[in-house]
């Protein structure tokens, strides 16, 4: 098979919108943010949900002031690592790394526990992987399954629970429709989430099981043809030999791939006192590649690059 000359074959693909801002408060909090809150907690099956600016103030106020170790995996992007420790506690690492592209255990407290989800979101998966009084936390990244102009949010059928992070997200103040009738309750933050968030993402959400199933084809046939057996919808990971000399090759056909993730144990900002053993991670932080994977992929593009990465698979 040739390649077609200068088509671009991307990792991730970004949806176009043009948004209307004047379709907005001055506030920036409109009914379109609750209103995303409602369908994706309907979606994971759970009974209330937040919305905030990102994922990462998600982690931060779900771990704020716990006075904790959590233990992660040290092949994981830098952003959780700092989410713990300004939040006010400190960090382990694992060597975990299949947990890429699906969600894992952030913490568990013994009465609740507190699940990572940001690289996936499958309807019933509340119900599926928690109980009630349990945290899920997604991601809305431009590059994340369900795609925002960033953004993220916490489920819960803990009420009280996702009281207090809407809470602290509005600035430690209590819901009013008029700003200076919200009452301050705590020293908060300003994490949620605009009007301008919420509507690219229900743009997004609109047709996110129709992307998902286009994903699957393309995950199919790659788990087919390097005889893996990958369920993300996200990110989809080979092991290839001298993966730097792989990444300028593919480039050099238009076919862009990226690192998901170098390990962070022997990082110089985040290398503990004492270093541990993370056999899998370091080899993995060598040779993992992702390639592209995304709803605009044809069959035609998916078979291009599945001949050019299998000349380096290991």
């Amino acid at each position: 098979m040739e390649f077609t000359a200068n088509k671009v074959i991307s990792l991730f693909n970004i949806p176009d919108h043009k948004i209307d801002t004047s379709n907005y408060s001055h506030c920036l909090h409109d009914n379109n943010v609750s209103t995303l809150e409602s369908e994706i907690a309907v979606y994971v099956g759970a009974k209330h949900a937040v919305s905030l600016n990102s994922a990462t103030s998600a982690i931060y106020l779900a771990l704020l002031n716990k006075s904790i170790t959590v233990k992660i995996p040290s092949m994981i992007p830098p952003v959780v690592v700092n989410a713990i420790t300004t939040s006010g506690n400190k960090y382990d690492f694992t060597d975990n790394t299949e947990w890429v592209g699906d969600s894992y255990e952030l913490f568990d407290f013994g009465d609740y526990k507190i699940i990572d989800s940001a690289q996936k979101l499958e309807k019933n998966q509340f119900k599926t992987e928690c109980k009630p009084d349990d945290l899920m936390i997604f991601s809305f990244y431009p590059t994340k399954p369900l795609s925002g102009f960033d953004g993220g949010m916490i489920v819960s059928d803990d009420f009280e629970k996702i009281k207090y992070f809407k809470e602290m997200s509005l600035n430690g103040m209590s819901y009013a429709e008029n700003n200076w009738e919200r009452p301050h309750k705590y020293h908060g933050y300003k994490m949620y989430m605009n009007s301008i968030q919420a509507e690219i993402i229900l743009k997004n959400f609109s047709t996110y099981d129709k992307k998902t199933n286009k994903i699957s084809k393309v995950r199919n046939f790659y788990n087919t043809e390097f005889n893996q057996k990958k369920t993300s919808s996200h990110l989809y990971t080979v092991d290839v030999f001298d993966r730097e000399s792989v990444i300028k090759n593919l480039r050099s056909k238009n076919i862009y791939t990226g690192i998901h993730y170098h390990s962070l144990h022997d990082d110089p900002v985040y290398a503990l006192n004492t270093k541990g053993n993370y056999p899998e991670t370091e080899k993995k932080s060598k040779t993992t590649l992702s390639i592209p994977m995304h709803e605009n992929i044809s069959m035609e593009d998916a078979k291009m690059v599945y001949q050019e990465v299998i000349k380096n698979i290991i």
